[in-house]
């Protein structure tokens, strides 16, 4: 680059510049002094972390950055990136990136930066702490593993320029190498003795050979088609050109990549242990409680969750026994089925969004669309999901149903209530509003988003009693989140039971008869569900008691001067955030 220092200077001009420097140096120090140039500086470095992290893989910075050019982000070749087998250095990158964090001046950051230094520090301590128990991670898996994912994030592939066209080809053809990193990682795994049980092997390889057992008519082609069509900006004739291409990737990259995929992992049978909790492996329990810390954001110490789960359990089983003992009737109605007036995802979430109006903070000209998801995978992906759009569109809002799931109208209406309003769409639409650092929208801390979606769904509950057609709505309404409520808790305190004290699959049996669950087919199936999954059902439940008992503790506080909807507004503004960070911000309104 052209300096102009080099260039000789005439006396006169050398002045001027040296009075300029003067006038510049004095201004700077002034605004330093009220931490200017200290939030300047933390924000170039969120930044930095933001365009590494995003840029660790095309699908990753696709779906976090429409245009990631116009934010100076380029990238040579599409990649699924790897996974990596060698943790020391992503350990040695925390370590540096948790120091350069300490070294700012927290008192002269503006809040919004504090509330950032706040997230990413405890992001990075968490992170080291996984520390030699790397191999206890697990990438695949019947409900939420990549080889499940990966097809959906393909398909869904938003098409803005051409490039993104290519770019998608590209990744279909990288799909065996992915999965060959996948595989020796799963044989590290089987080294340590850390692999997959084969009955959670076979769950795997039975969705696998599902997606790949038409690949002439395999739903990827069909959807690939119908994009092309919708980005209207390229020829008929290209088009057809362009399916023929993604066709022959298909029939010979992706399709293989899963065969192969499926015969190394058929090669791995019988290096796992049987079927059970993390309690079981060395390490499971730090392993266990590194999950609480980074996938729920919970740093509550077990005993505690416990007592307080345990608390919730008793409390909600004595309400929903006493209002059945006082209204039998209600029991006979939820049998027979509730009489609800709304059938149309699309008129619930009409409904829903002037339902929300009198609790929550107002949100205008919000758009979505509803999907569904195709007819090949409905048998492994879970009832509902919101696919977040990229930062800086900050659409489409896409919320797919899957049909498989058979679901009463009000569970369909508290469902999109979880995913929609005020759930998932209405959370990161808000919080997207508020012009956040960008590394905020990469720092997922499940616990409060599914958490905050929970206690949307709760809330949802309490709007379905204005469509349910009985002189008893709000009590058919209220028994109904009571009995989801204790299904979740049960969960929860299931997934400490299996993963953290090592409860084997009868004496899960046991505590699940408590509830009338007898069924050996309905235990297998949850044993399995959890052992394979820790810590989800937190992610959902013991997200949302923290919710519940952050509002509790701040009516307290407040008295009769509360606000529910301001109360939201607040924990909407913070957006996603572990929950220390989130009862320090919070709090700290109601002092």
């Amino acid at each position: 680059m052209f300096n102009p220092l080099h260039r000789a200077k005439k006396p006169f001009l050398i002045s001027l510049l040296l009075l300029s420097i003067l006038t510049v140096g004095i201004l700077w120090g002034r605004l330093s002094n009220h931490g200017f140039s200290e939030n300047a500086r933390f924000e170039k470095y969120a930044e930095e972390i933001f365009r590494e992290e995003v840029s660790s893989s095309t699908l990753n910075l696709h779906y976090s950055l429409a245009y990631p050019k116009k934010q100076g982000i380029t990238s040579e070749k599409a990649t699924l990136g790897t996974i990596c087998t060698d943790m020391e250095s992503v350990y040695q990158q925390y370590r540096t990136r948790e120091e350069t964090l300490q070294s700012f001046s927290y008192s002269r950051l503006s809040k919004k930066n504090q509330l950032t230094l706040d997230t990413l520090l405890l992001y990075c301590h968490t992170q080291r702490s996984l520390k030699d128990h790397d191999l206890l991670e697990e990438v695949l898996g019947p409900s939420l593993g990549i080889q499940a994912q990966l097809p959906v994030l393909l398909a869904e592939y938003p098409f803005y320029t051409n490039r993104d066209i290519s770019d998608y080809l590209n990744l279909l053809c990288d799909v065996p190498s992915y999965f060959e990193s996948i595989l020796a990682f799963e044989q590290k795994k089987a080294d340590a003795g850390t692999f997959m049980s084969d009955a959670t092997l076979d769950r795997i390889l039975k969705q696998c050979r599902a997606f790949i057992q038409d690949p002439s008519s395999n739903y990827m082609l069909e959807i690939f088609a119908e994009k092309l069509q919708e980005y209207g900006k390229i020829s008929d004739s290209e088009q057809e050109l362009l399916c023929r291409k993604h066709q022959e990737i298909l029939l010979n990259k992706v399709i293989p990549a899963y065969q192969n995929l499926i015969s190394g992992l058929e090669a791995l049978r019988g290096r796992g242990k049987s079927s059970r909790g993390l309690a079981h492996y060395e390490g499971g329990k730090e392993y266990y409680l590194y999950l609480l810390h980074s996938r729920v954001g919970s740093f509550t110490p077990v005993e505690r969750m416990e007592k307080r789960l345990t608390s919730q359990l008793m409390q909600d089983s004595r309400q929903l026994s006493l209002m059945l003992k006082e209204q039998p009737s209600l029991l006979t109605k939820l049998k027979e089925g509730i009489r609800f007036r709304l059938s149309d995802p699309d008129d619930m979430l009409q409904a829903l969004q002037k339902d929300i109006c009198s609790d929550f903070p107002s949100l205008k000209k919000v758009s979505y669309q509803l999907k569904y998801v195709h007819s090949s995978m409905k048998n492994f992906l879970s009832p509902a999901f919101y696919l977040t759009p990229p930062m800086d569109t900050g659409s489409p809002n896409i919320i797919y149903l899957n049909q498989k799931q058979s679901a009463t109208s009000m569970e369909l209406f508290t469902l999109l209530g979880h995913e929609g309003f005020p759930g998932h769409l209405y959370q990161l639409v808000t919080f997207g509003r508020t012009g956040p650092s960008h590394i905020r929208y990469l720092l997922d801390w499940g616990g409060c988003t599914e958490g905050w979606a929970t206690y949307a769904e709760s809330m949802a509950y309490h709007y379905a009693a204005a469509y349910i057609d009985d002189p008893a709505a709000a009590d058919l309404a209220h028994i109904s989140w009571l009995n989801r409520s204790i299904s979740l808790c049960m969960y929860s305190l299931l997934d400490i039971g299996i993963h953290y004290r090592g409860w084997s699959q009868a004496q899960a049996a046991a505590f699940l008869a408590v509830f009338g669950i007898t069924k050996e087919e309905t235990v297998s199936e949850i044993y399995q569900y959890i052992v394979e999954t820790p810590t989800n059902y937190l992610r959902y439940y013991w997200g949302y008691l923290n919710f519940a008992d952050l509002r509790s503790a701040c009516e307290k506080r407040a008295g009769d001067d509360f606000d529910l909807k301001k109360f939201h507004e607040i924990i909407l503004q913070i957006g996603s955030v572990p929950f220390p960070v989130m009862e320090k911000y919070l709090i700290a309104e109601y002092e």
